[in-house]
């Protein structure tokens, strides 16, 4: 296995990420931190493998590999352990002091996981190192951006081959499938990681007629009932009829990062109703996009595509009909649904570097749902759209 975090070409991507780390640390109080999880681990060693990374403030950072993992044996900073109970007796052999406050991953392991570990630091105050890790990600480096840049490009690609996907008569499930396999030829990894341990979802949602008013138990903007009890979001079988629209909410996904993208097609035609929602979608992005510089209040935008939506009489529509959504957008990196959330109580001013999809939409009864969504990075002039690709309701 090659480690990245060995190579010249990456060294300096991941210092600069360990110093963003140990920044949040410092604020937190945290004199060492554990990362045991797939997404943290590859944010600080652009791979995933099966061990343990130990930061601290003043020393290079530790990565302690289990079998089968290894690493090359010149490495000066890893180890070989066969378990974590062999963690303190390694820095204590080295002369690291007794650390007086040890940061988990609380949002990211089983509580079994966070048990065990907490038994290697009997003398230490065990303290959640999931929050400093979260913020350090929410701001993005350069070489972040141009790989969810990198994304939205080939989910364009992606998505200008769906119209000629659609065959009459299809399924929204059928439909799904076909782009699916576009999806996977131009790249992607074929696997959505979301952060929540209670968010399920394949490669994405395609969502037509009356299913776009159907919950789902998710915390997502547009819900759609699924096909099986298992996984009750998304497509659901129904068929793409005349005069209904179908909402494409695929995976971006094709480097470790990924980008977030929907766009809306109709079969035939479409009411007045919902071509004036989807517009009022467009004018809500054009607005934030203007308004989302450095020090803004995250609320802000929120309220303001709040506003934009009761202006239009469009209120009882917007971010669902039956079932409505509390945000209207969310960070977006390594994970769907990394912080910021866009809503109404996250009085968090914007940086910048962070990048945010947001995603004003609208749930036509008996028509199905409308509107946009773009994953941007905030810039000190506004927002950066990385997933440029035609926004107009588009015919199948």
């Amino acid at each position: 296995m090659n480690y990245p975090f060995l190579q010249s070409e990456m060294k300096a991507e991941i210092a600069l990420r360990f110093e963003k780390v140990r920044a949040e640390m410092a604020t937190a109080g945290i004199d060492a931190l554990l990362v045991a999880s797939s997404t943290n681990q590859f944010y600080l060693s652009a791979c995933v493998f099966r061990g343990y990374i130990l930061v601290t403030p003043d020393r290079d950072p530790v990565w302690f590999m289990v079998p089968p993992s290894y690493a090359p044996e010149d490495t000066l900073n890893a180890a070989t352990i066969h378990k974590p109970e062999m963690i303190p007796g390694w820095m204590l052999e080295k002369g690291y002091p007794v650390p007086v406050k040890v940061g988990l991953e609380f949002d990211d392991l089983l509580y079994s996981e966070i048990t065990r570990l907490k038994a290697l630091f009997p003398e230490s105050e065990i303290v959640d190192g999931s929050k400093p890790l979260r913020a350090a990600r929410m701001i993005k480096t350069d070489y972040e951006i141009e790989k969810m840049r990198e994304d939205g490009m080939h989910q364009a690609r992606s998505y200008s081959k769906v119209a000629a996907c659609f065959q009459s008569g299809m399924t929204d499930l059928e439909l799904q499938i076909e782009v699916e396999r576009v999806l996977r030829l131009e790249g992607c990894l074929g696997y959505l990681r979301a952060a929540g341990s209670r968010m399920e979802l394949n490669l994405g949602s395609v969502i037509s007629g009356e299913n776009a008013d159907a919950p789902s138990p998710y915390d997502f903007a547009m819900g759609g009932a699924g096909v099986d009890p298992s996984l009750p979001v998304g497509a659901d079988g129904t068929t793409i009829k005349p005069g209904t629209t179908v909402m494409l909410d695929m995976n971006g996904g094709f480097n470790g990062y990924q980008s977030d993208m929907t766009r809306t097609w109709y079969l035939e035609s479409v009411s007045e109703l919902a071509r004036k929602a989807h517009e009022c979608s467009r004018s809500i992005l054009r607005e934030l996009e203007r308004i989302a510089i450095p020090g803004t209040p995250i609320s802000n935008l929120y309220n303001r595509a709040v506003e934009m939506a009761e202006a239009e009489g469009l209120s009882e529509l917007f971010m669902g009909h039956r079932s409505k959504a509390k945000f209207i957008g969310h960070g977006i990196g390594i994970e769907l649904n990394e912080q910021p959330v866009v809503m109404a109580r996250n009085h968090q001013p914007l940086q910048k570097n962070m990048t945010i999809a947001l995603e004003p939409k609208f749930v036509i009864p008996h028509v199905g749902a409308v509107g946009v969504e773009n994953t941007y990075r905030v810039t000190d002039h506004g927002l950066e759209n990385l997933t440029v690709f035609p926004e107009e309701l588009q015919e199948l």
